[in-house]
């Protein structure tokens, strides 16, 4: 117990203010086992590692690496992969769209933070960019040497982004961004950048892939979706686990030594590439028409459903095709009754009910406890259809039944949502009761 709150003191510790000396070295206020000397000479071990200058600008300084890439090659988004990358109401704004159509335009950022939560008293010390630039990919890394230099790095951060003004991150809209705008804010001397648009890749590649992959983190689509077209330009091989990164900004800080930082400036670069290659990927994708795979293999068939369920959110016509050529590859059992639900549905919003029903009737005959929620809900659909679009309230009524049958057999439903389906199931029962029993009369 003590270990651990002697390790909130040394974090704690770390965090306090520091002043600066001329020559731009910092003295701490309490006694420090590092001299000036030292620190001197691992900042300079450092900057020689990851081949850094110092950089400097009216804020003051901080180290800038710049690289520039052959690989990832530069990709032109086409515009209706944009519009389902873009939200809705940006898509349809012609300026913003315009802006985010040339990928000259485009700031690909990830940065390396000393913590995972965010909030006020997070920091963001290595901010890396990158752009397309003659072909390849230019990256370039801002790094502060201590949190006296963060004013410089968000300024320089402020005049990319201001030559670039679309961003494209993994997960940024959520953590990266919202974090760098509080920073901004706290600084009350530098504006937040003015975005025309952001591409945060990660929800599509949720949509596209969480289906084949158990994680869709950044390494995870590298291994699993990037490298399917040849071997990567890099290596993960000897990378940092990305839950170990604060603390080896924290034991810089503690003058424990820099050297281990090296490998987060790597860490780093490789996000940014990936990054960069991702978004060809997703453009690729999202820009031309659904292909039958030629190996017919179950994982293509689960990239192809993918790809229809992010087309159908945004009611893109290529979603349909797409679910039947998943389909017709071969899908699991249980995602194709996922496709054929889906099917099922794109086909009533185009009012084409018969065939609507047609996908009901085959999902209701299914089998197993695994089966059950979907052969149930297409009951309750068929229930539906005849009774407000064939207007036969008998069939209704026997769907209907068949529904509750199946749902009182089931064994896999949740109990509060198996209450609220015969909750509802029953209120149709009955409502279709007495619509047959005064036909009966009538007749």
């Amino acid at each position: 117990m003590s270990e651990l709150f002697d390790e909130k003191l040394s974090r704690l510790a770390a965090l306090r203010p520091a002043r600066r000396t001329r020559g731009s070295v910092l003295t701490d206020e309490r006694e420090s086992p590092h001299s000036r000397r030292d620190v001197i000479a691992e900042w300079a071990e450092l900057a020689e590692a990851v081949g850094a200058t110092v950089a400097r600008n009216r804020h003051g300084e901080h180290l800038a690496v710049r690289r520039w890439h052959a690989r990832p090659e530069e990709c032109a988004p086409a515009a209706r992969a944009l519009a389902l990358l873009l939200p809705a109401a940006l898509a349809a704004d012609d300026s913003g769209a315009r802006i985010a159509e040339d990928p000259k335009r485009w700031l690909f950022l990830d940065t390396e933070t000393t913590g995972l939560a965010g909030g006020t008293g997070t920091y963001a010390f290595l901010v890396g960019i990158a752009w397309w630039d003659s072909g390849g990919l230019q990256v370039e890394q801002f790094f502060m040497r201590d949190y006296t230099e963060e004013h410089s790095v968000l300024l320089e951060l402020a005049a990319r982004m201001a030559e670039r003004p679309v961003l494209v991150t993994f997960n940024g809209k959520s953590f990266d961004w919202p974090l760098l705008e509080t920073r901004y804010r706290m600084t009350r001397a530098i504006r937040p950048p003015t975005l025309a648009a952001h591409l945060d890749l990660l929800h599509p590649a949720r949509q596209l892939w969480r289906l084949r992959l158990p994680s869709v983190r950044l390494t995870d689509l590298e291994r699993h979706v990037l490298s399917e077209a040849g071997p990567l330009a890099w290596t993960r091989r000897d990378d940092l686990d990305s839950a170990l990164i604060p603390q080896l900004y924290f034991d810089h800080l503690s003058g424990a030594g820099s050297a281990p930082l090296a490998g987060v400036f790597r860490h780093n670069e490789m996000d940014l590439r990936a990054l960069a290659m991702l978004a060809g990927r997703i453009c690729g994708l999202l820009g031309g028409d659904p292909e039958a795979p030629a190996d017919r293999s179950p994982e293509r068939a689960i990239d192809l459903y993918g790809m229809a369920r992010l087309l159908s959110r945004r009611r893109d016509a290529r979603a349909q095709p797409a679910c039947e050529m998943a389909i017709d590859t071969g899908l699991p059992a249980g995602i194709e009754r996922m496709a054929q639900r889906e099917l099922a549905n794109m086909a009533k919003r185009q009012r084409d009910y018969a065939r609507a029903a047609a996908i009901w009737e085959q999902l209701a005959r299914a089998r197993g406890a695994s089966a059950a929620e979907s052969a149930i809900e297409a009951c309750e659909q068929l229930a539906i259809h005849f009774e407000h679009r064939a207007r036969q309230p008998q069939r209704a009524a026997e769907w209907t039944e068949t529904a509750l049958r199946q749902l009182r057999a089931a064994t896999s439903v949740e109990p509060a949502r198996a209450r609220r389906l015969e909750a509802r199931l029953g209120h149709r029962r009955i409502r279709l009761e007495r619509k047959n029993a005064r036909l009966a009369l009538d007749s």
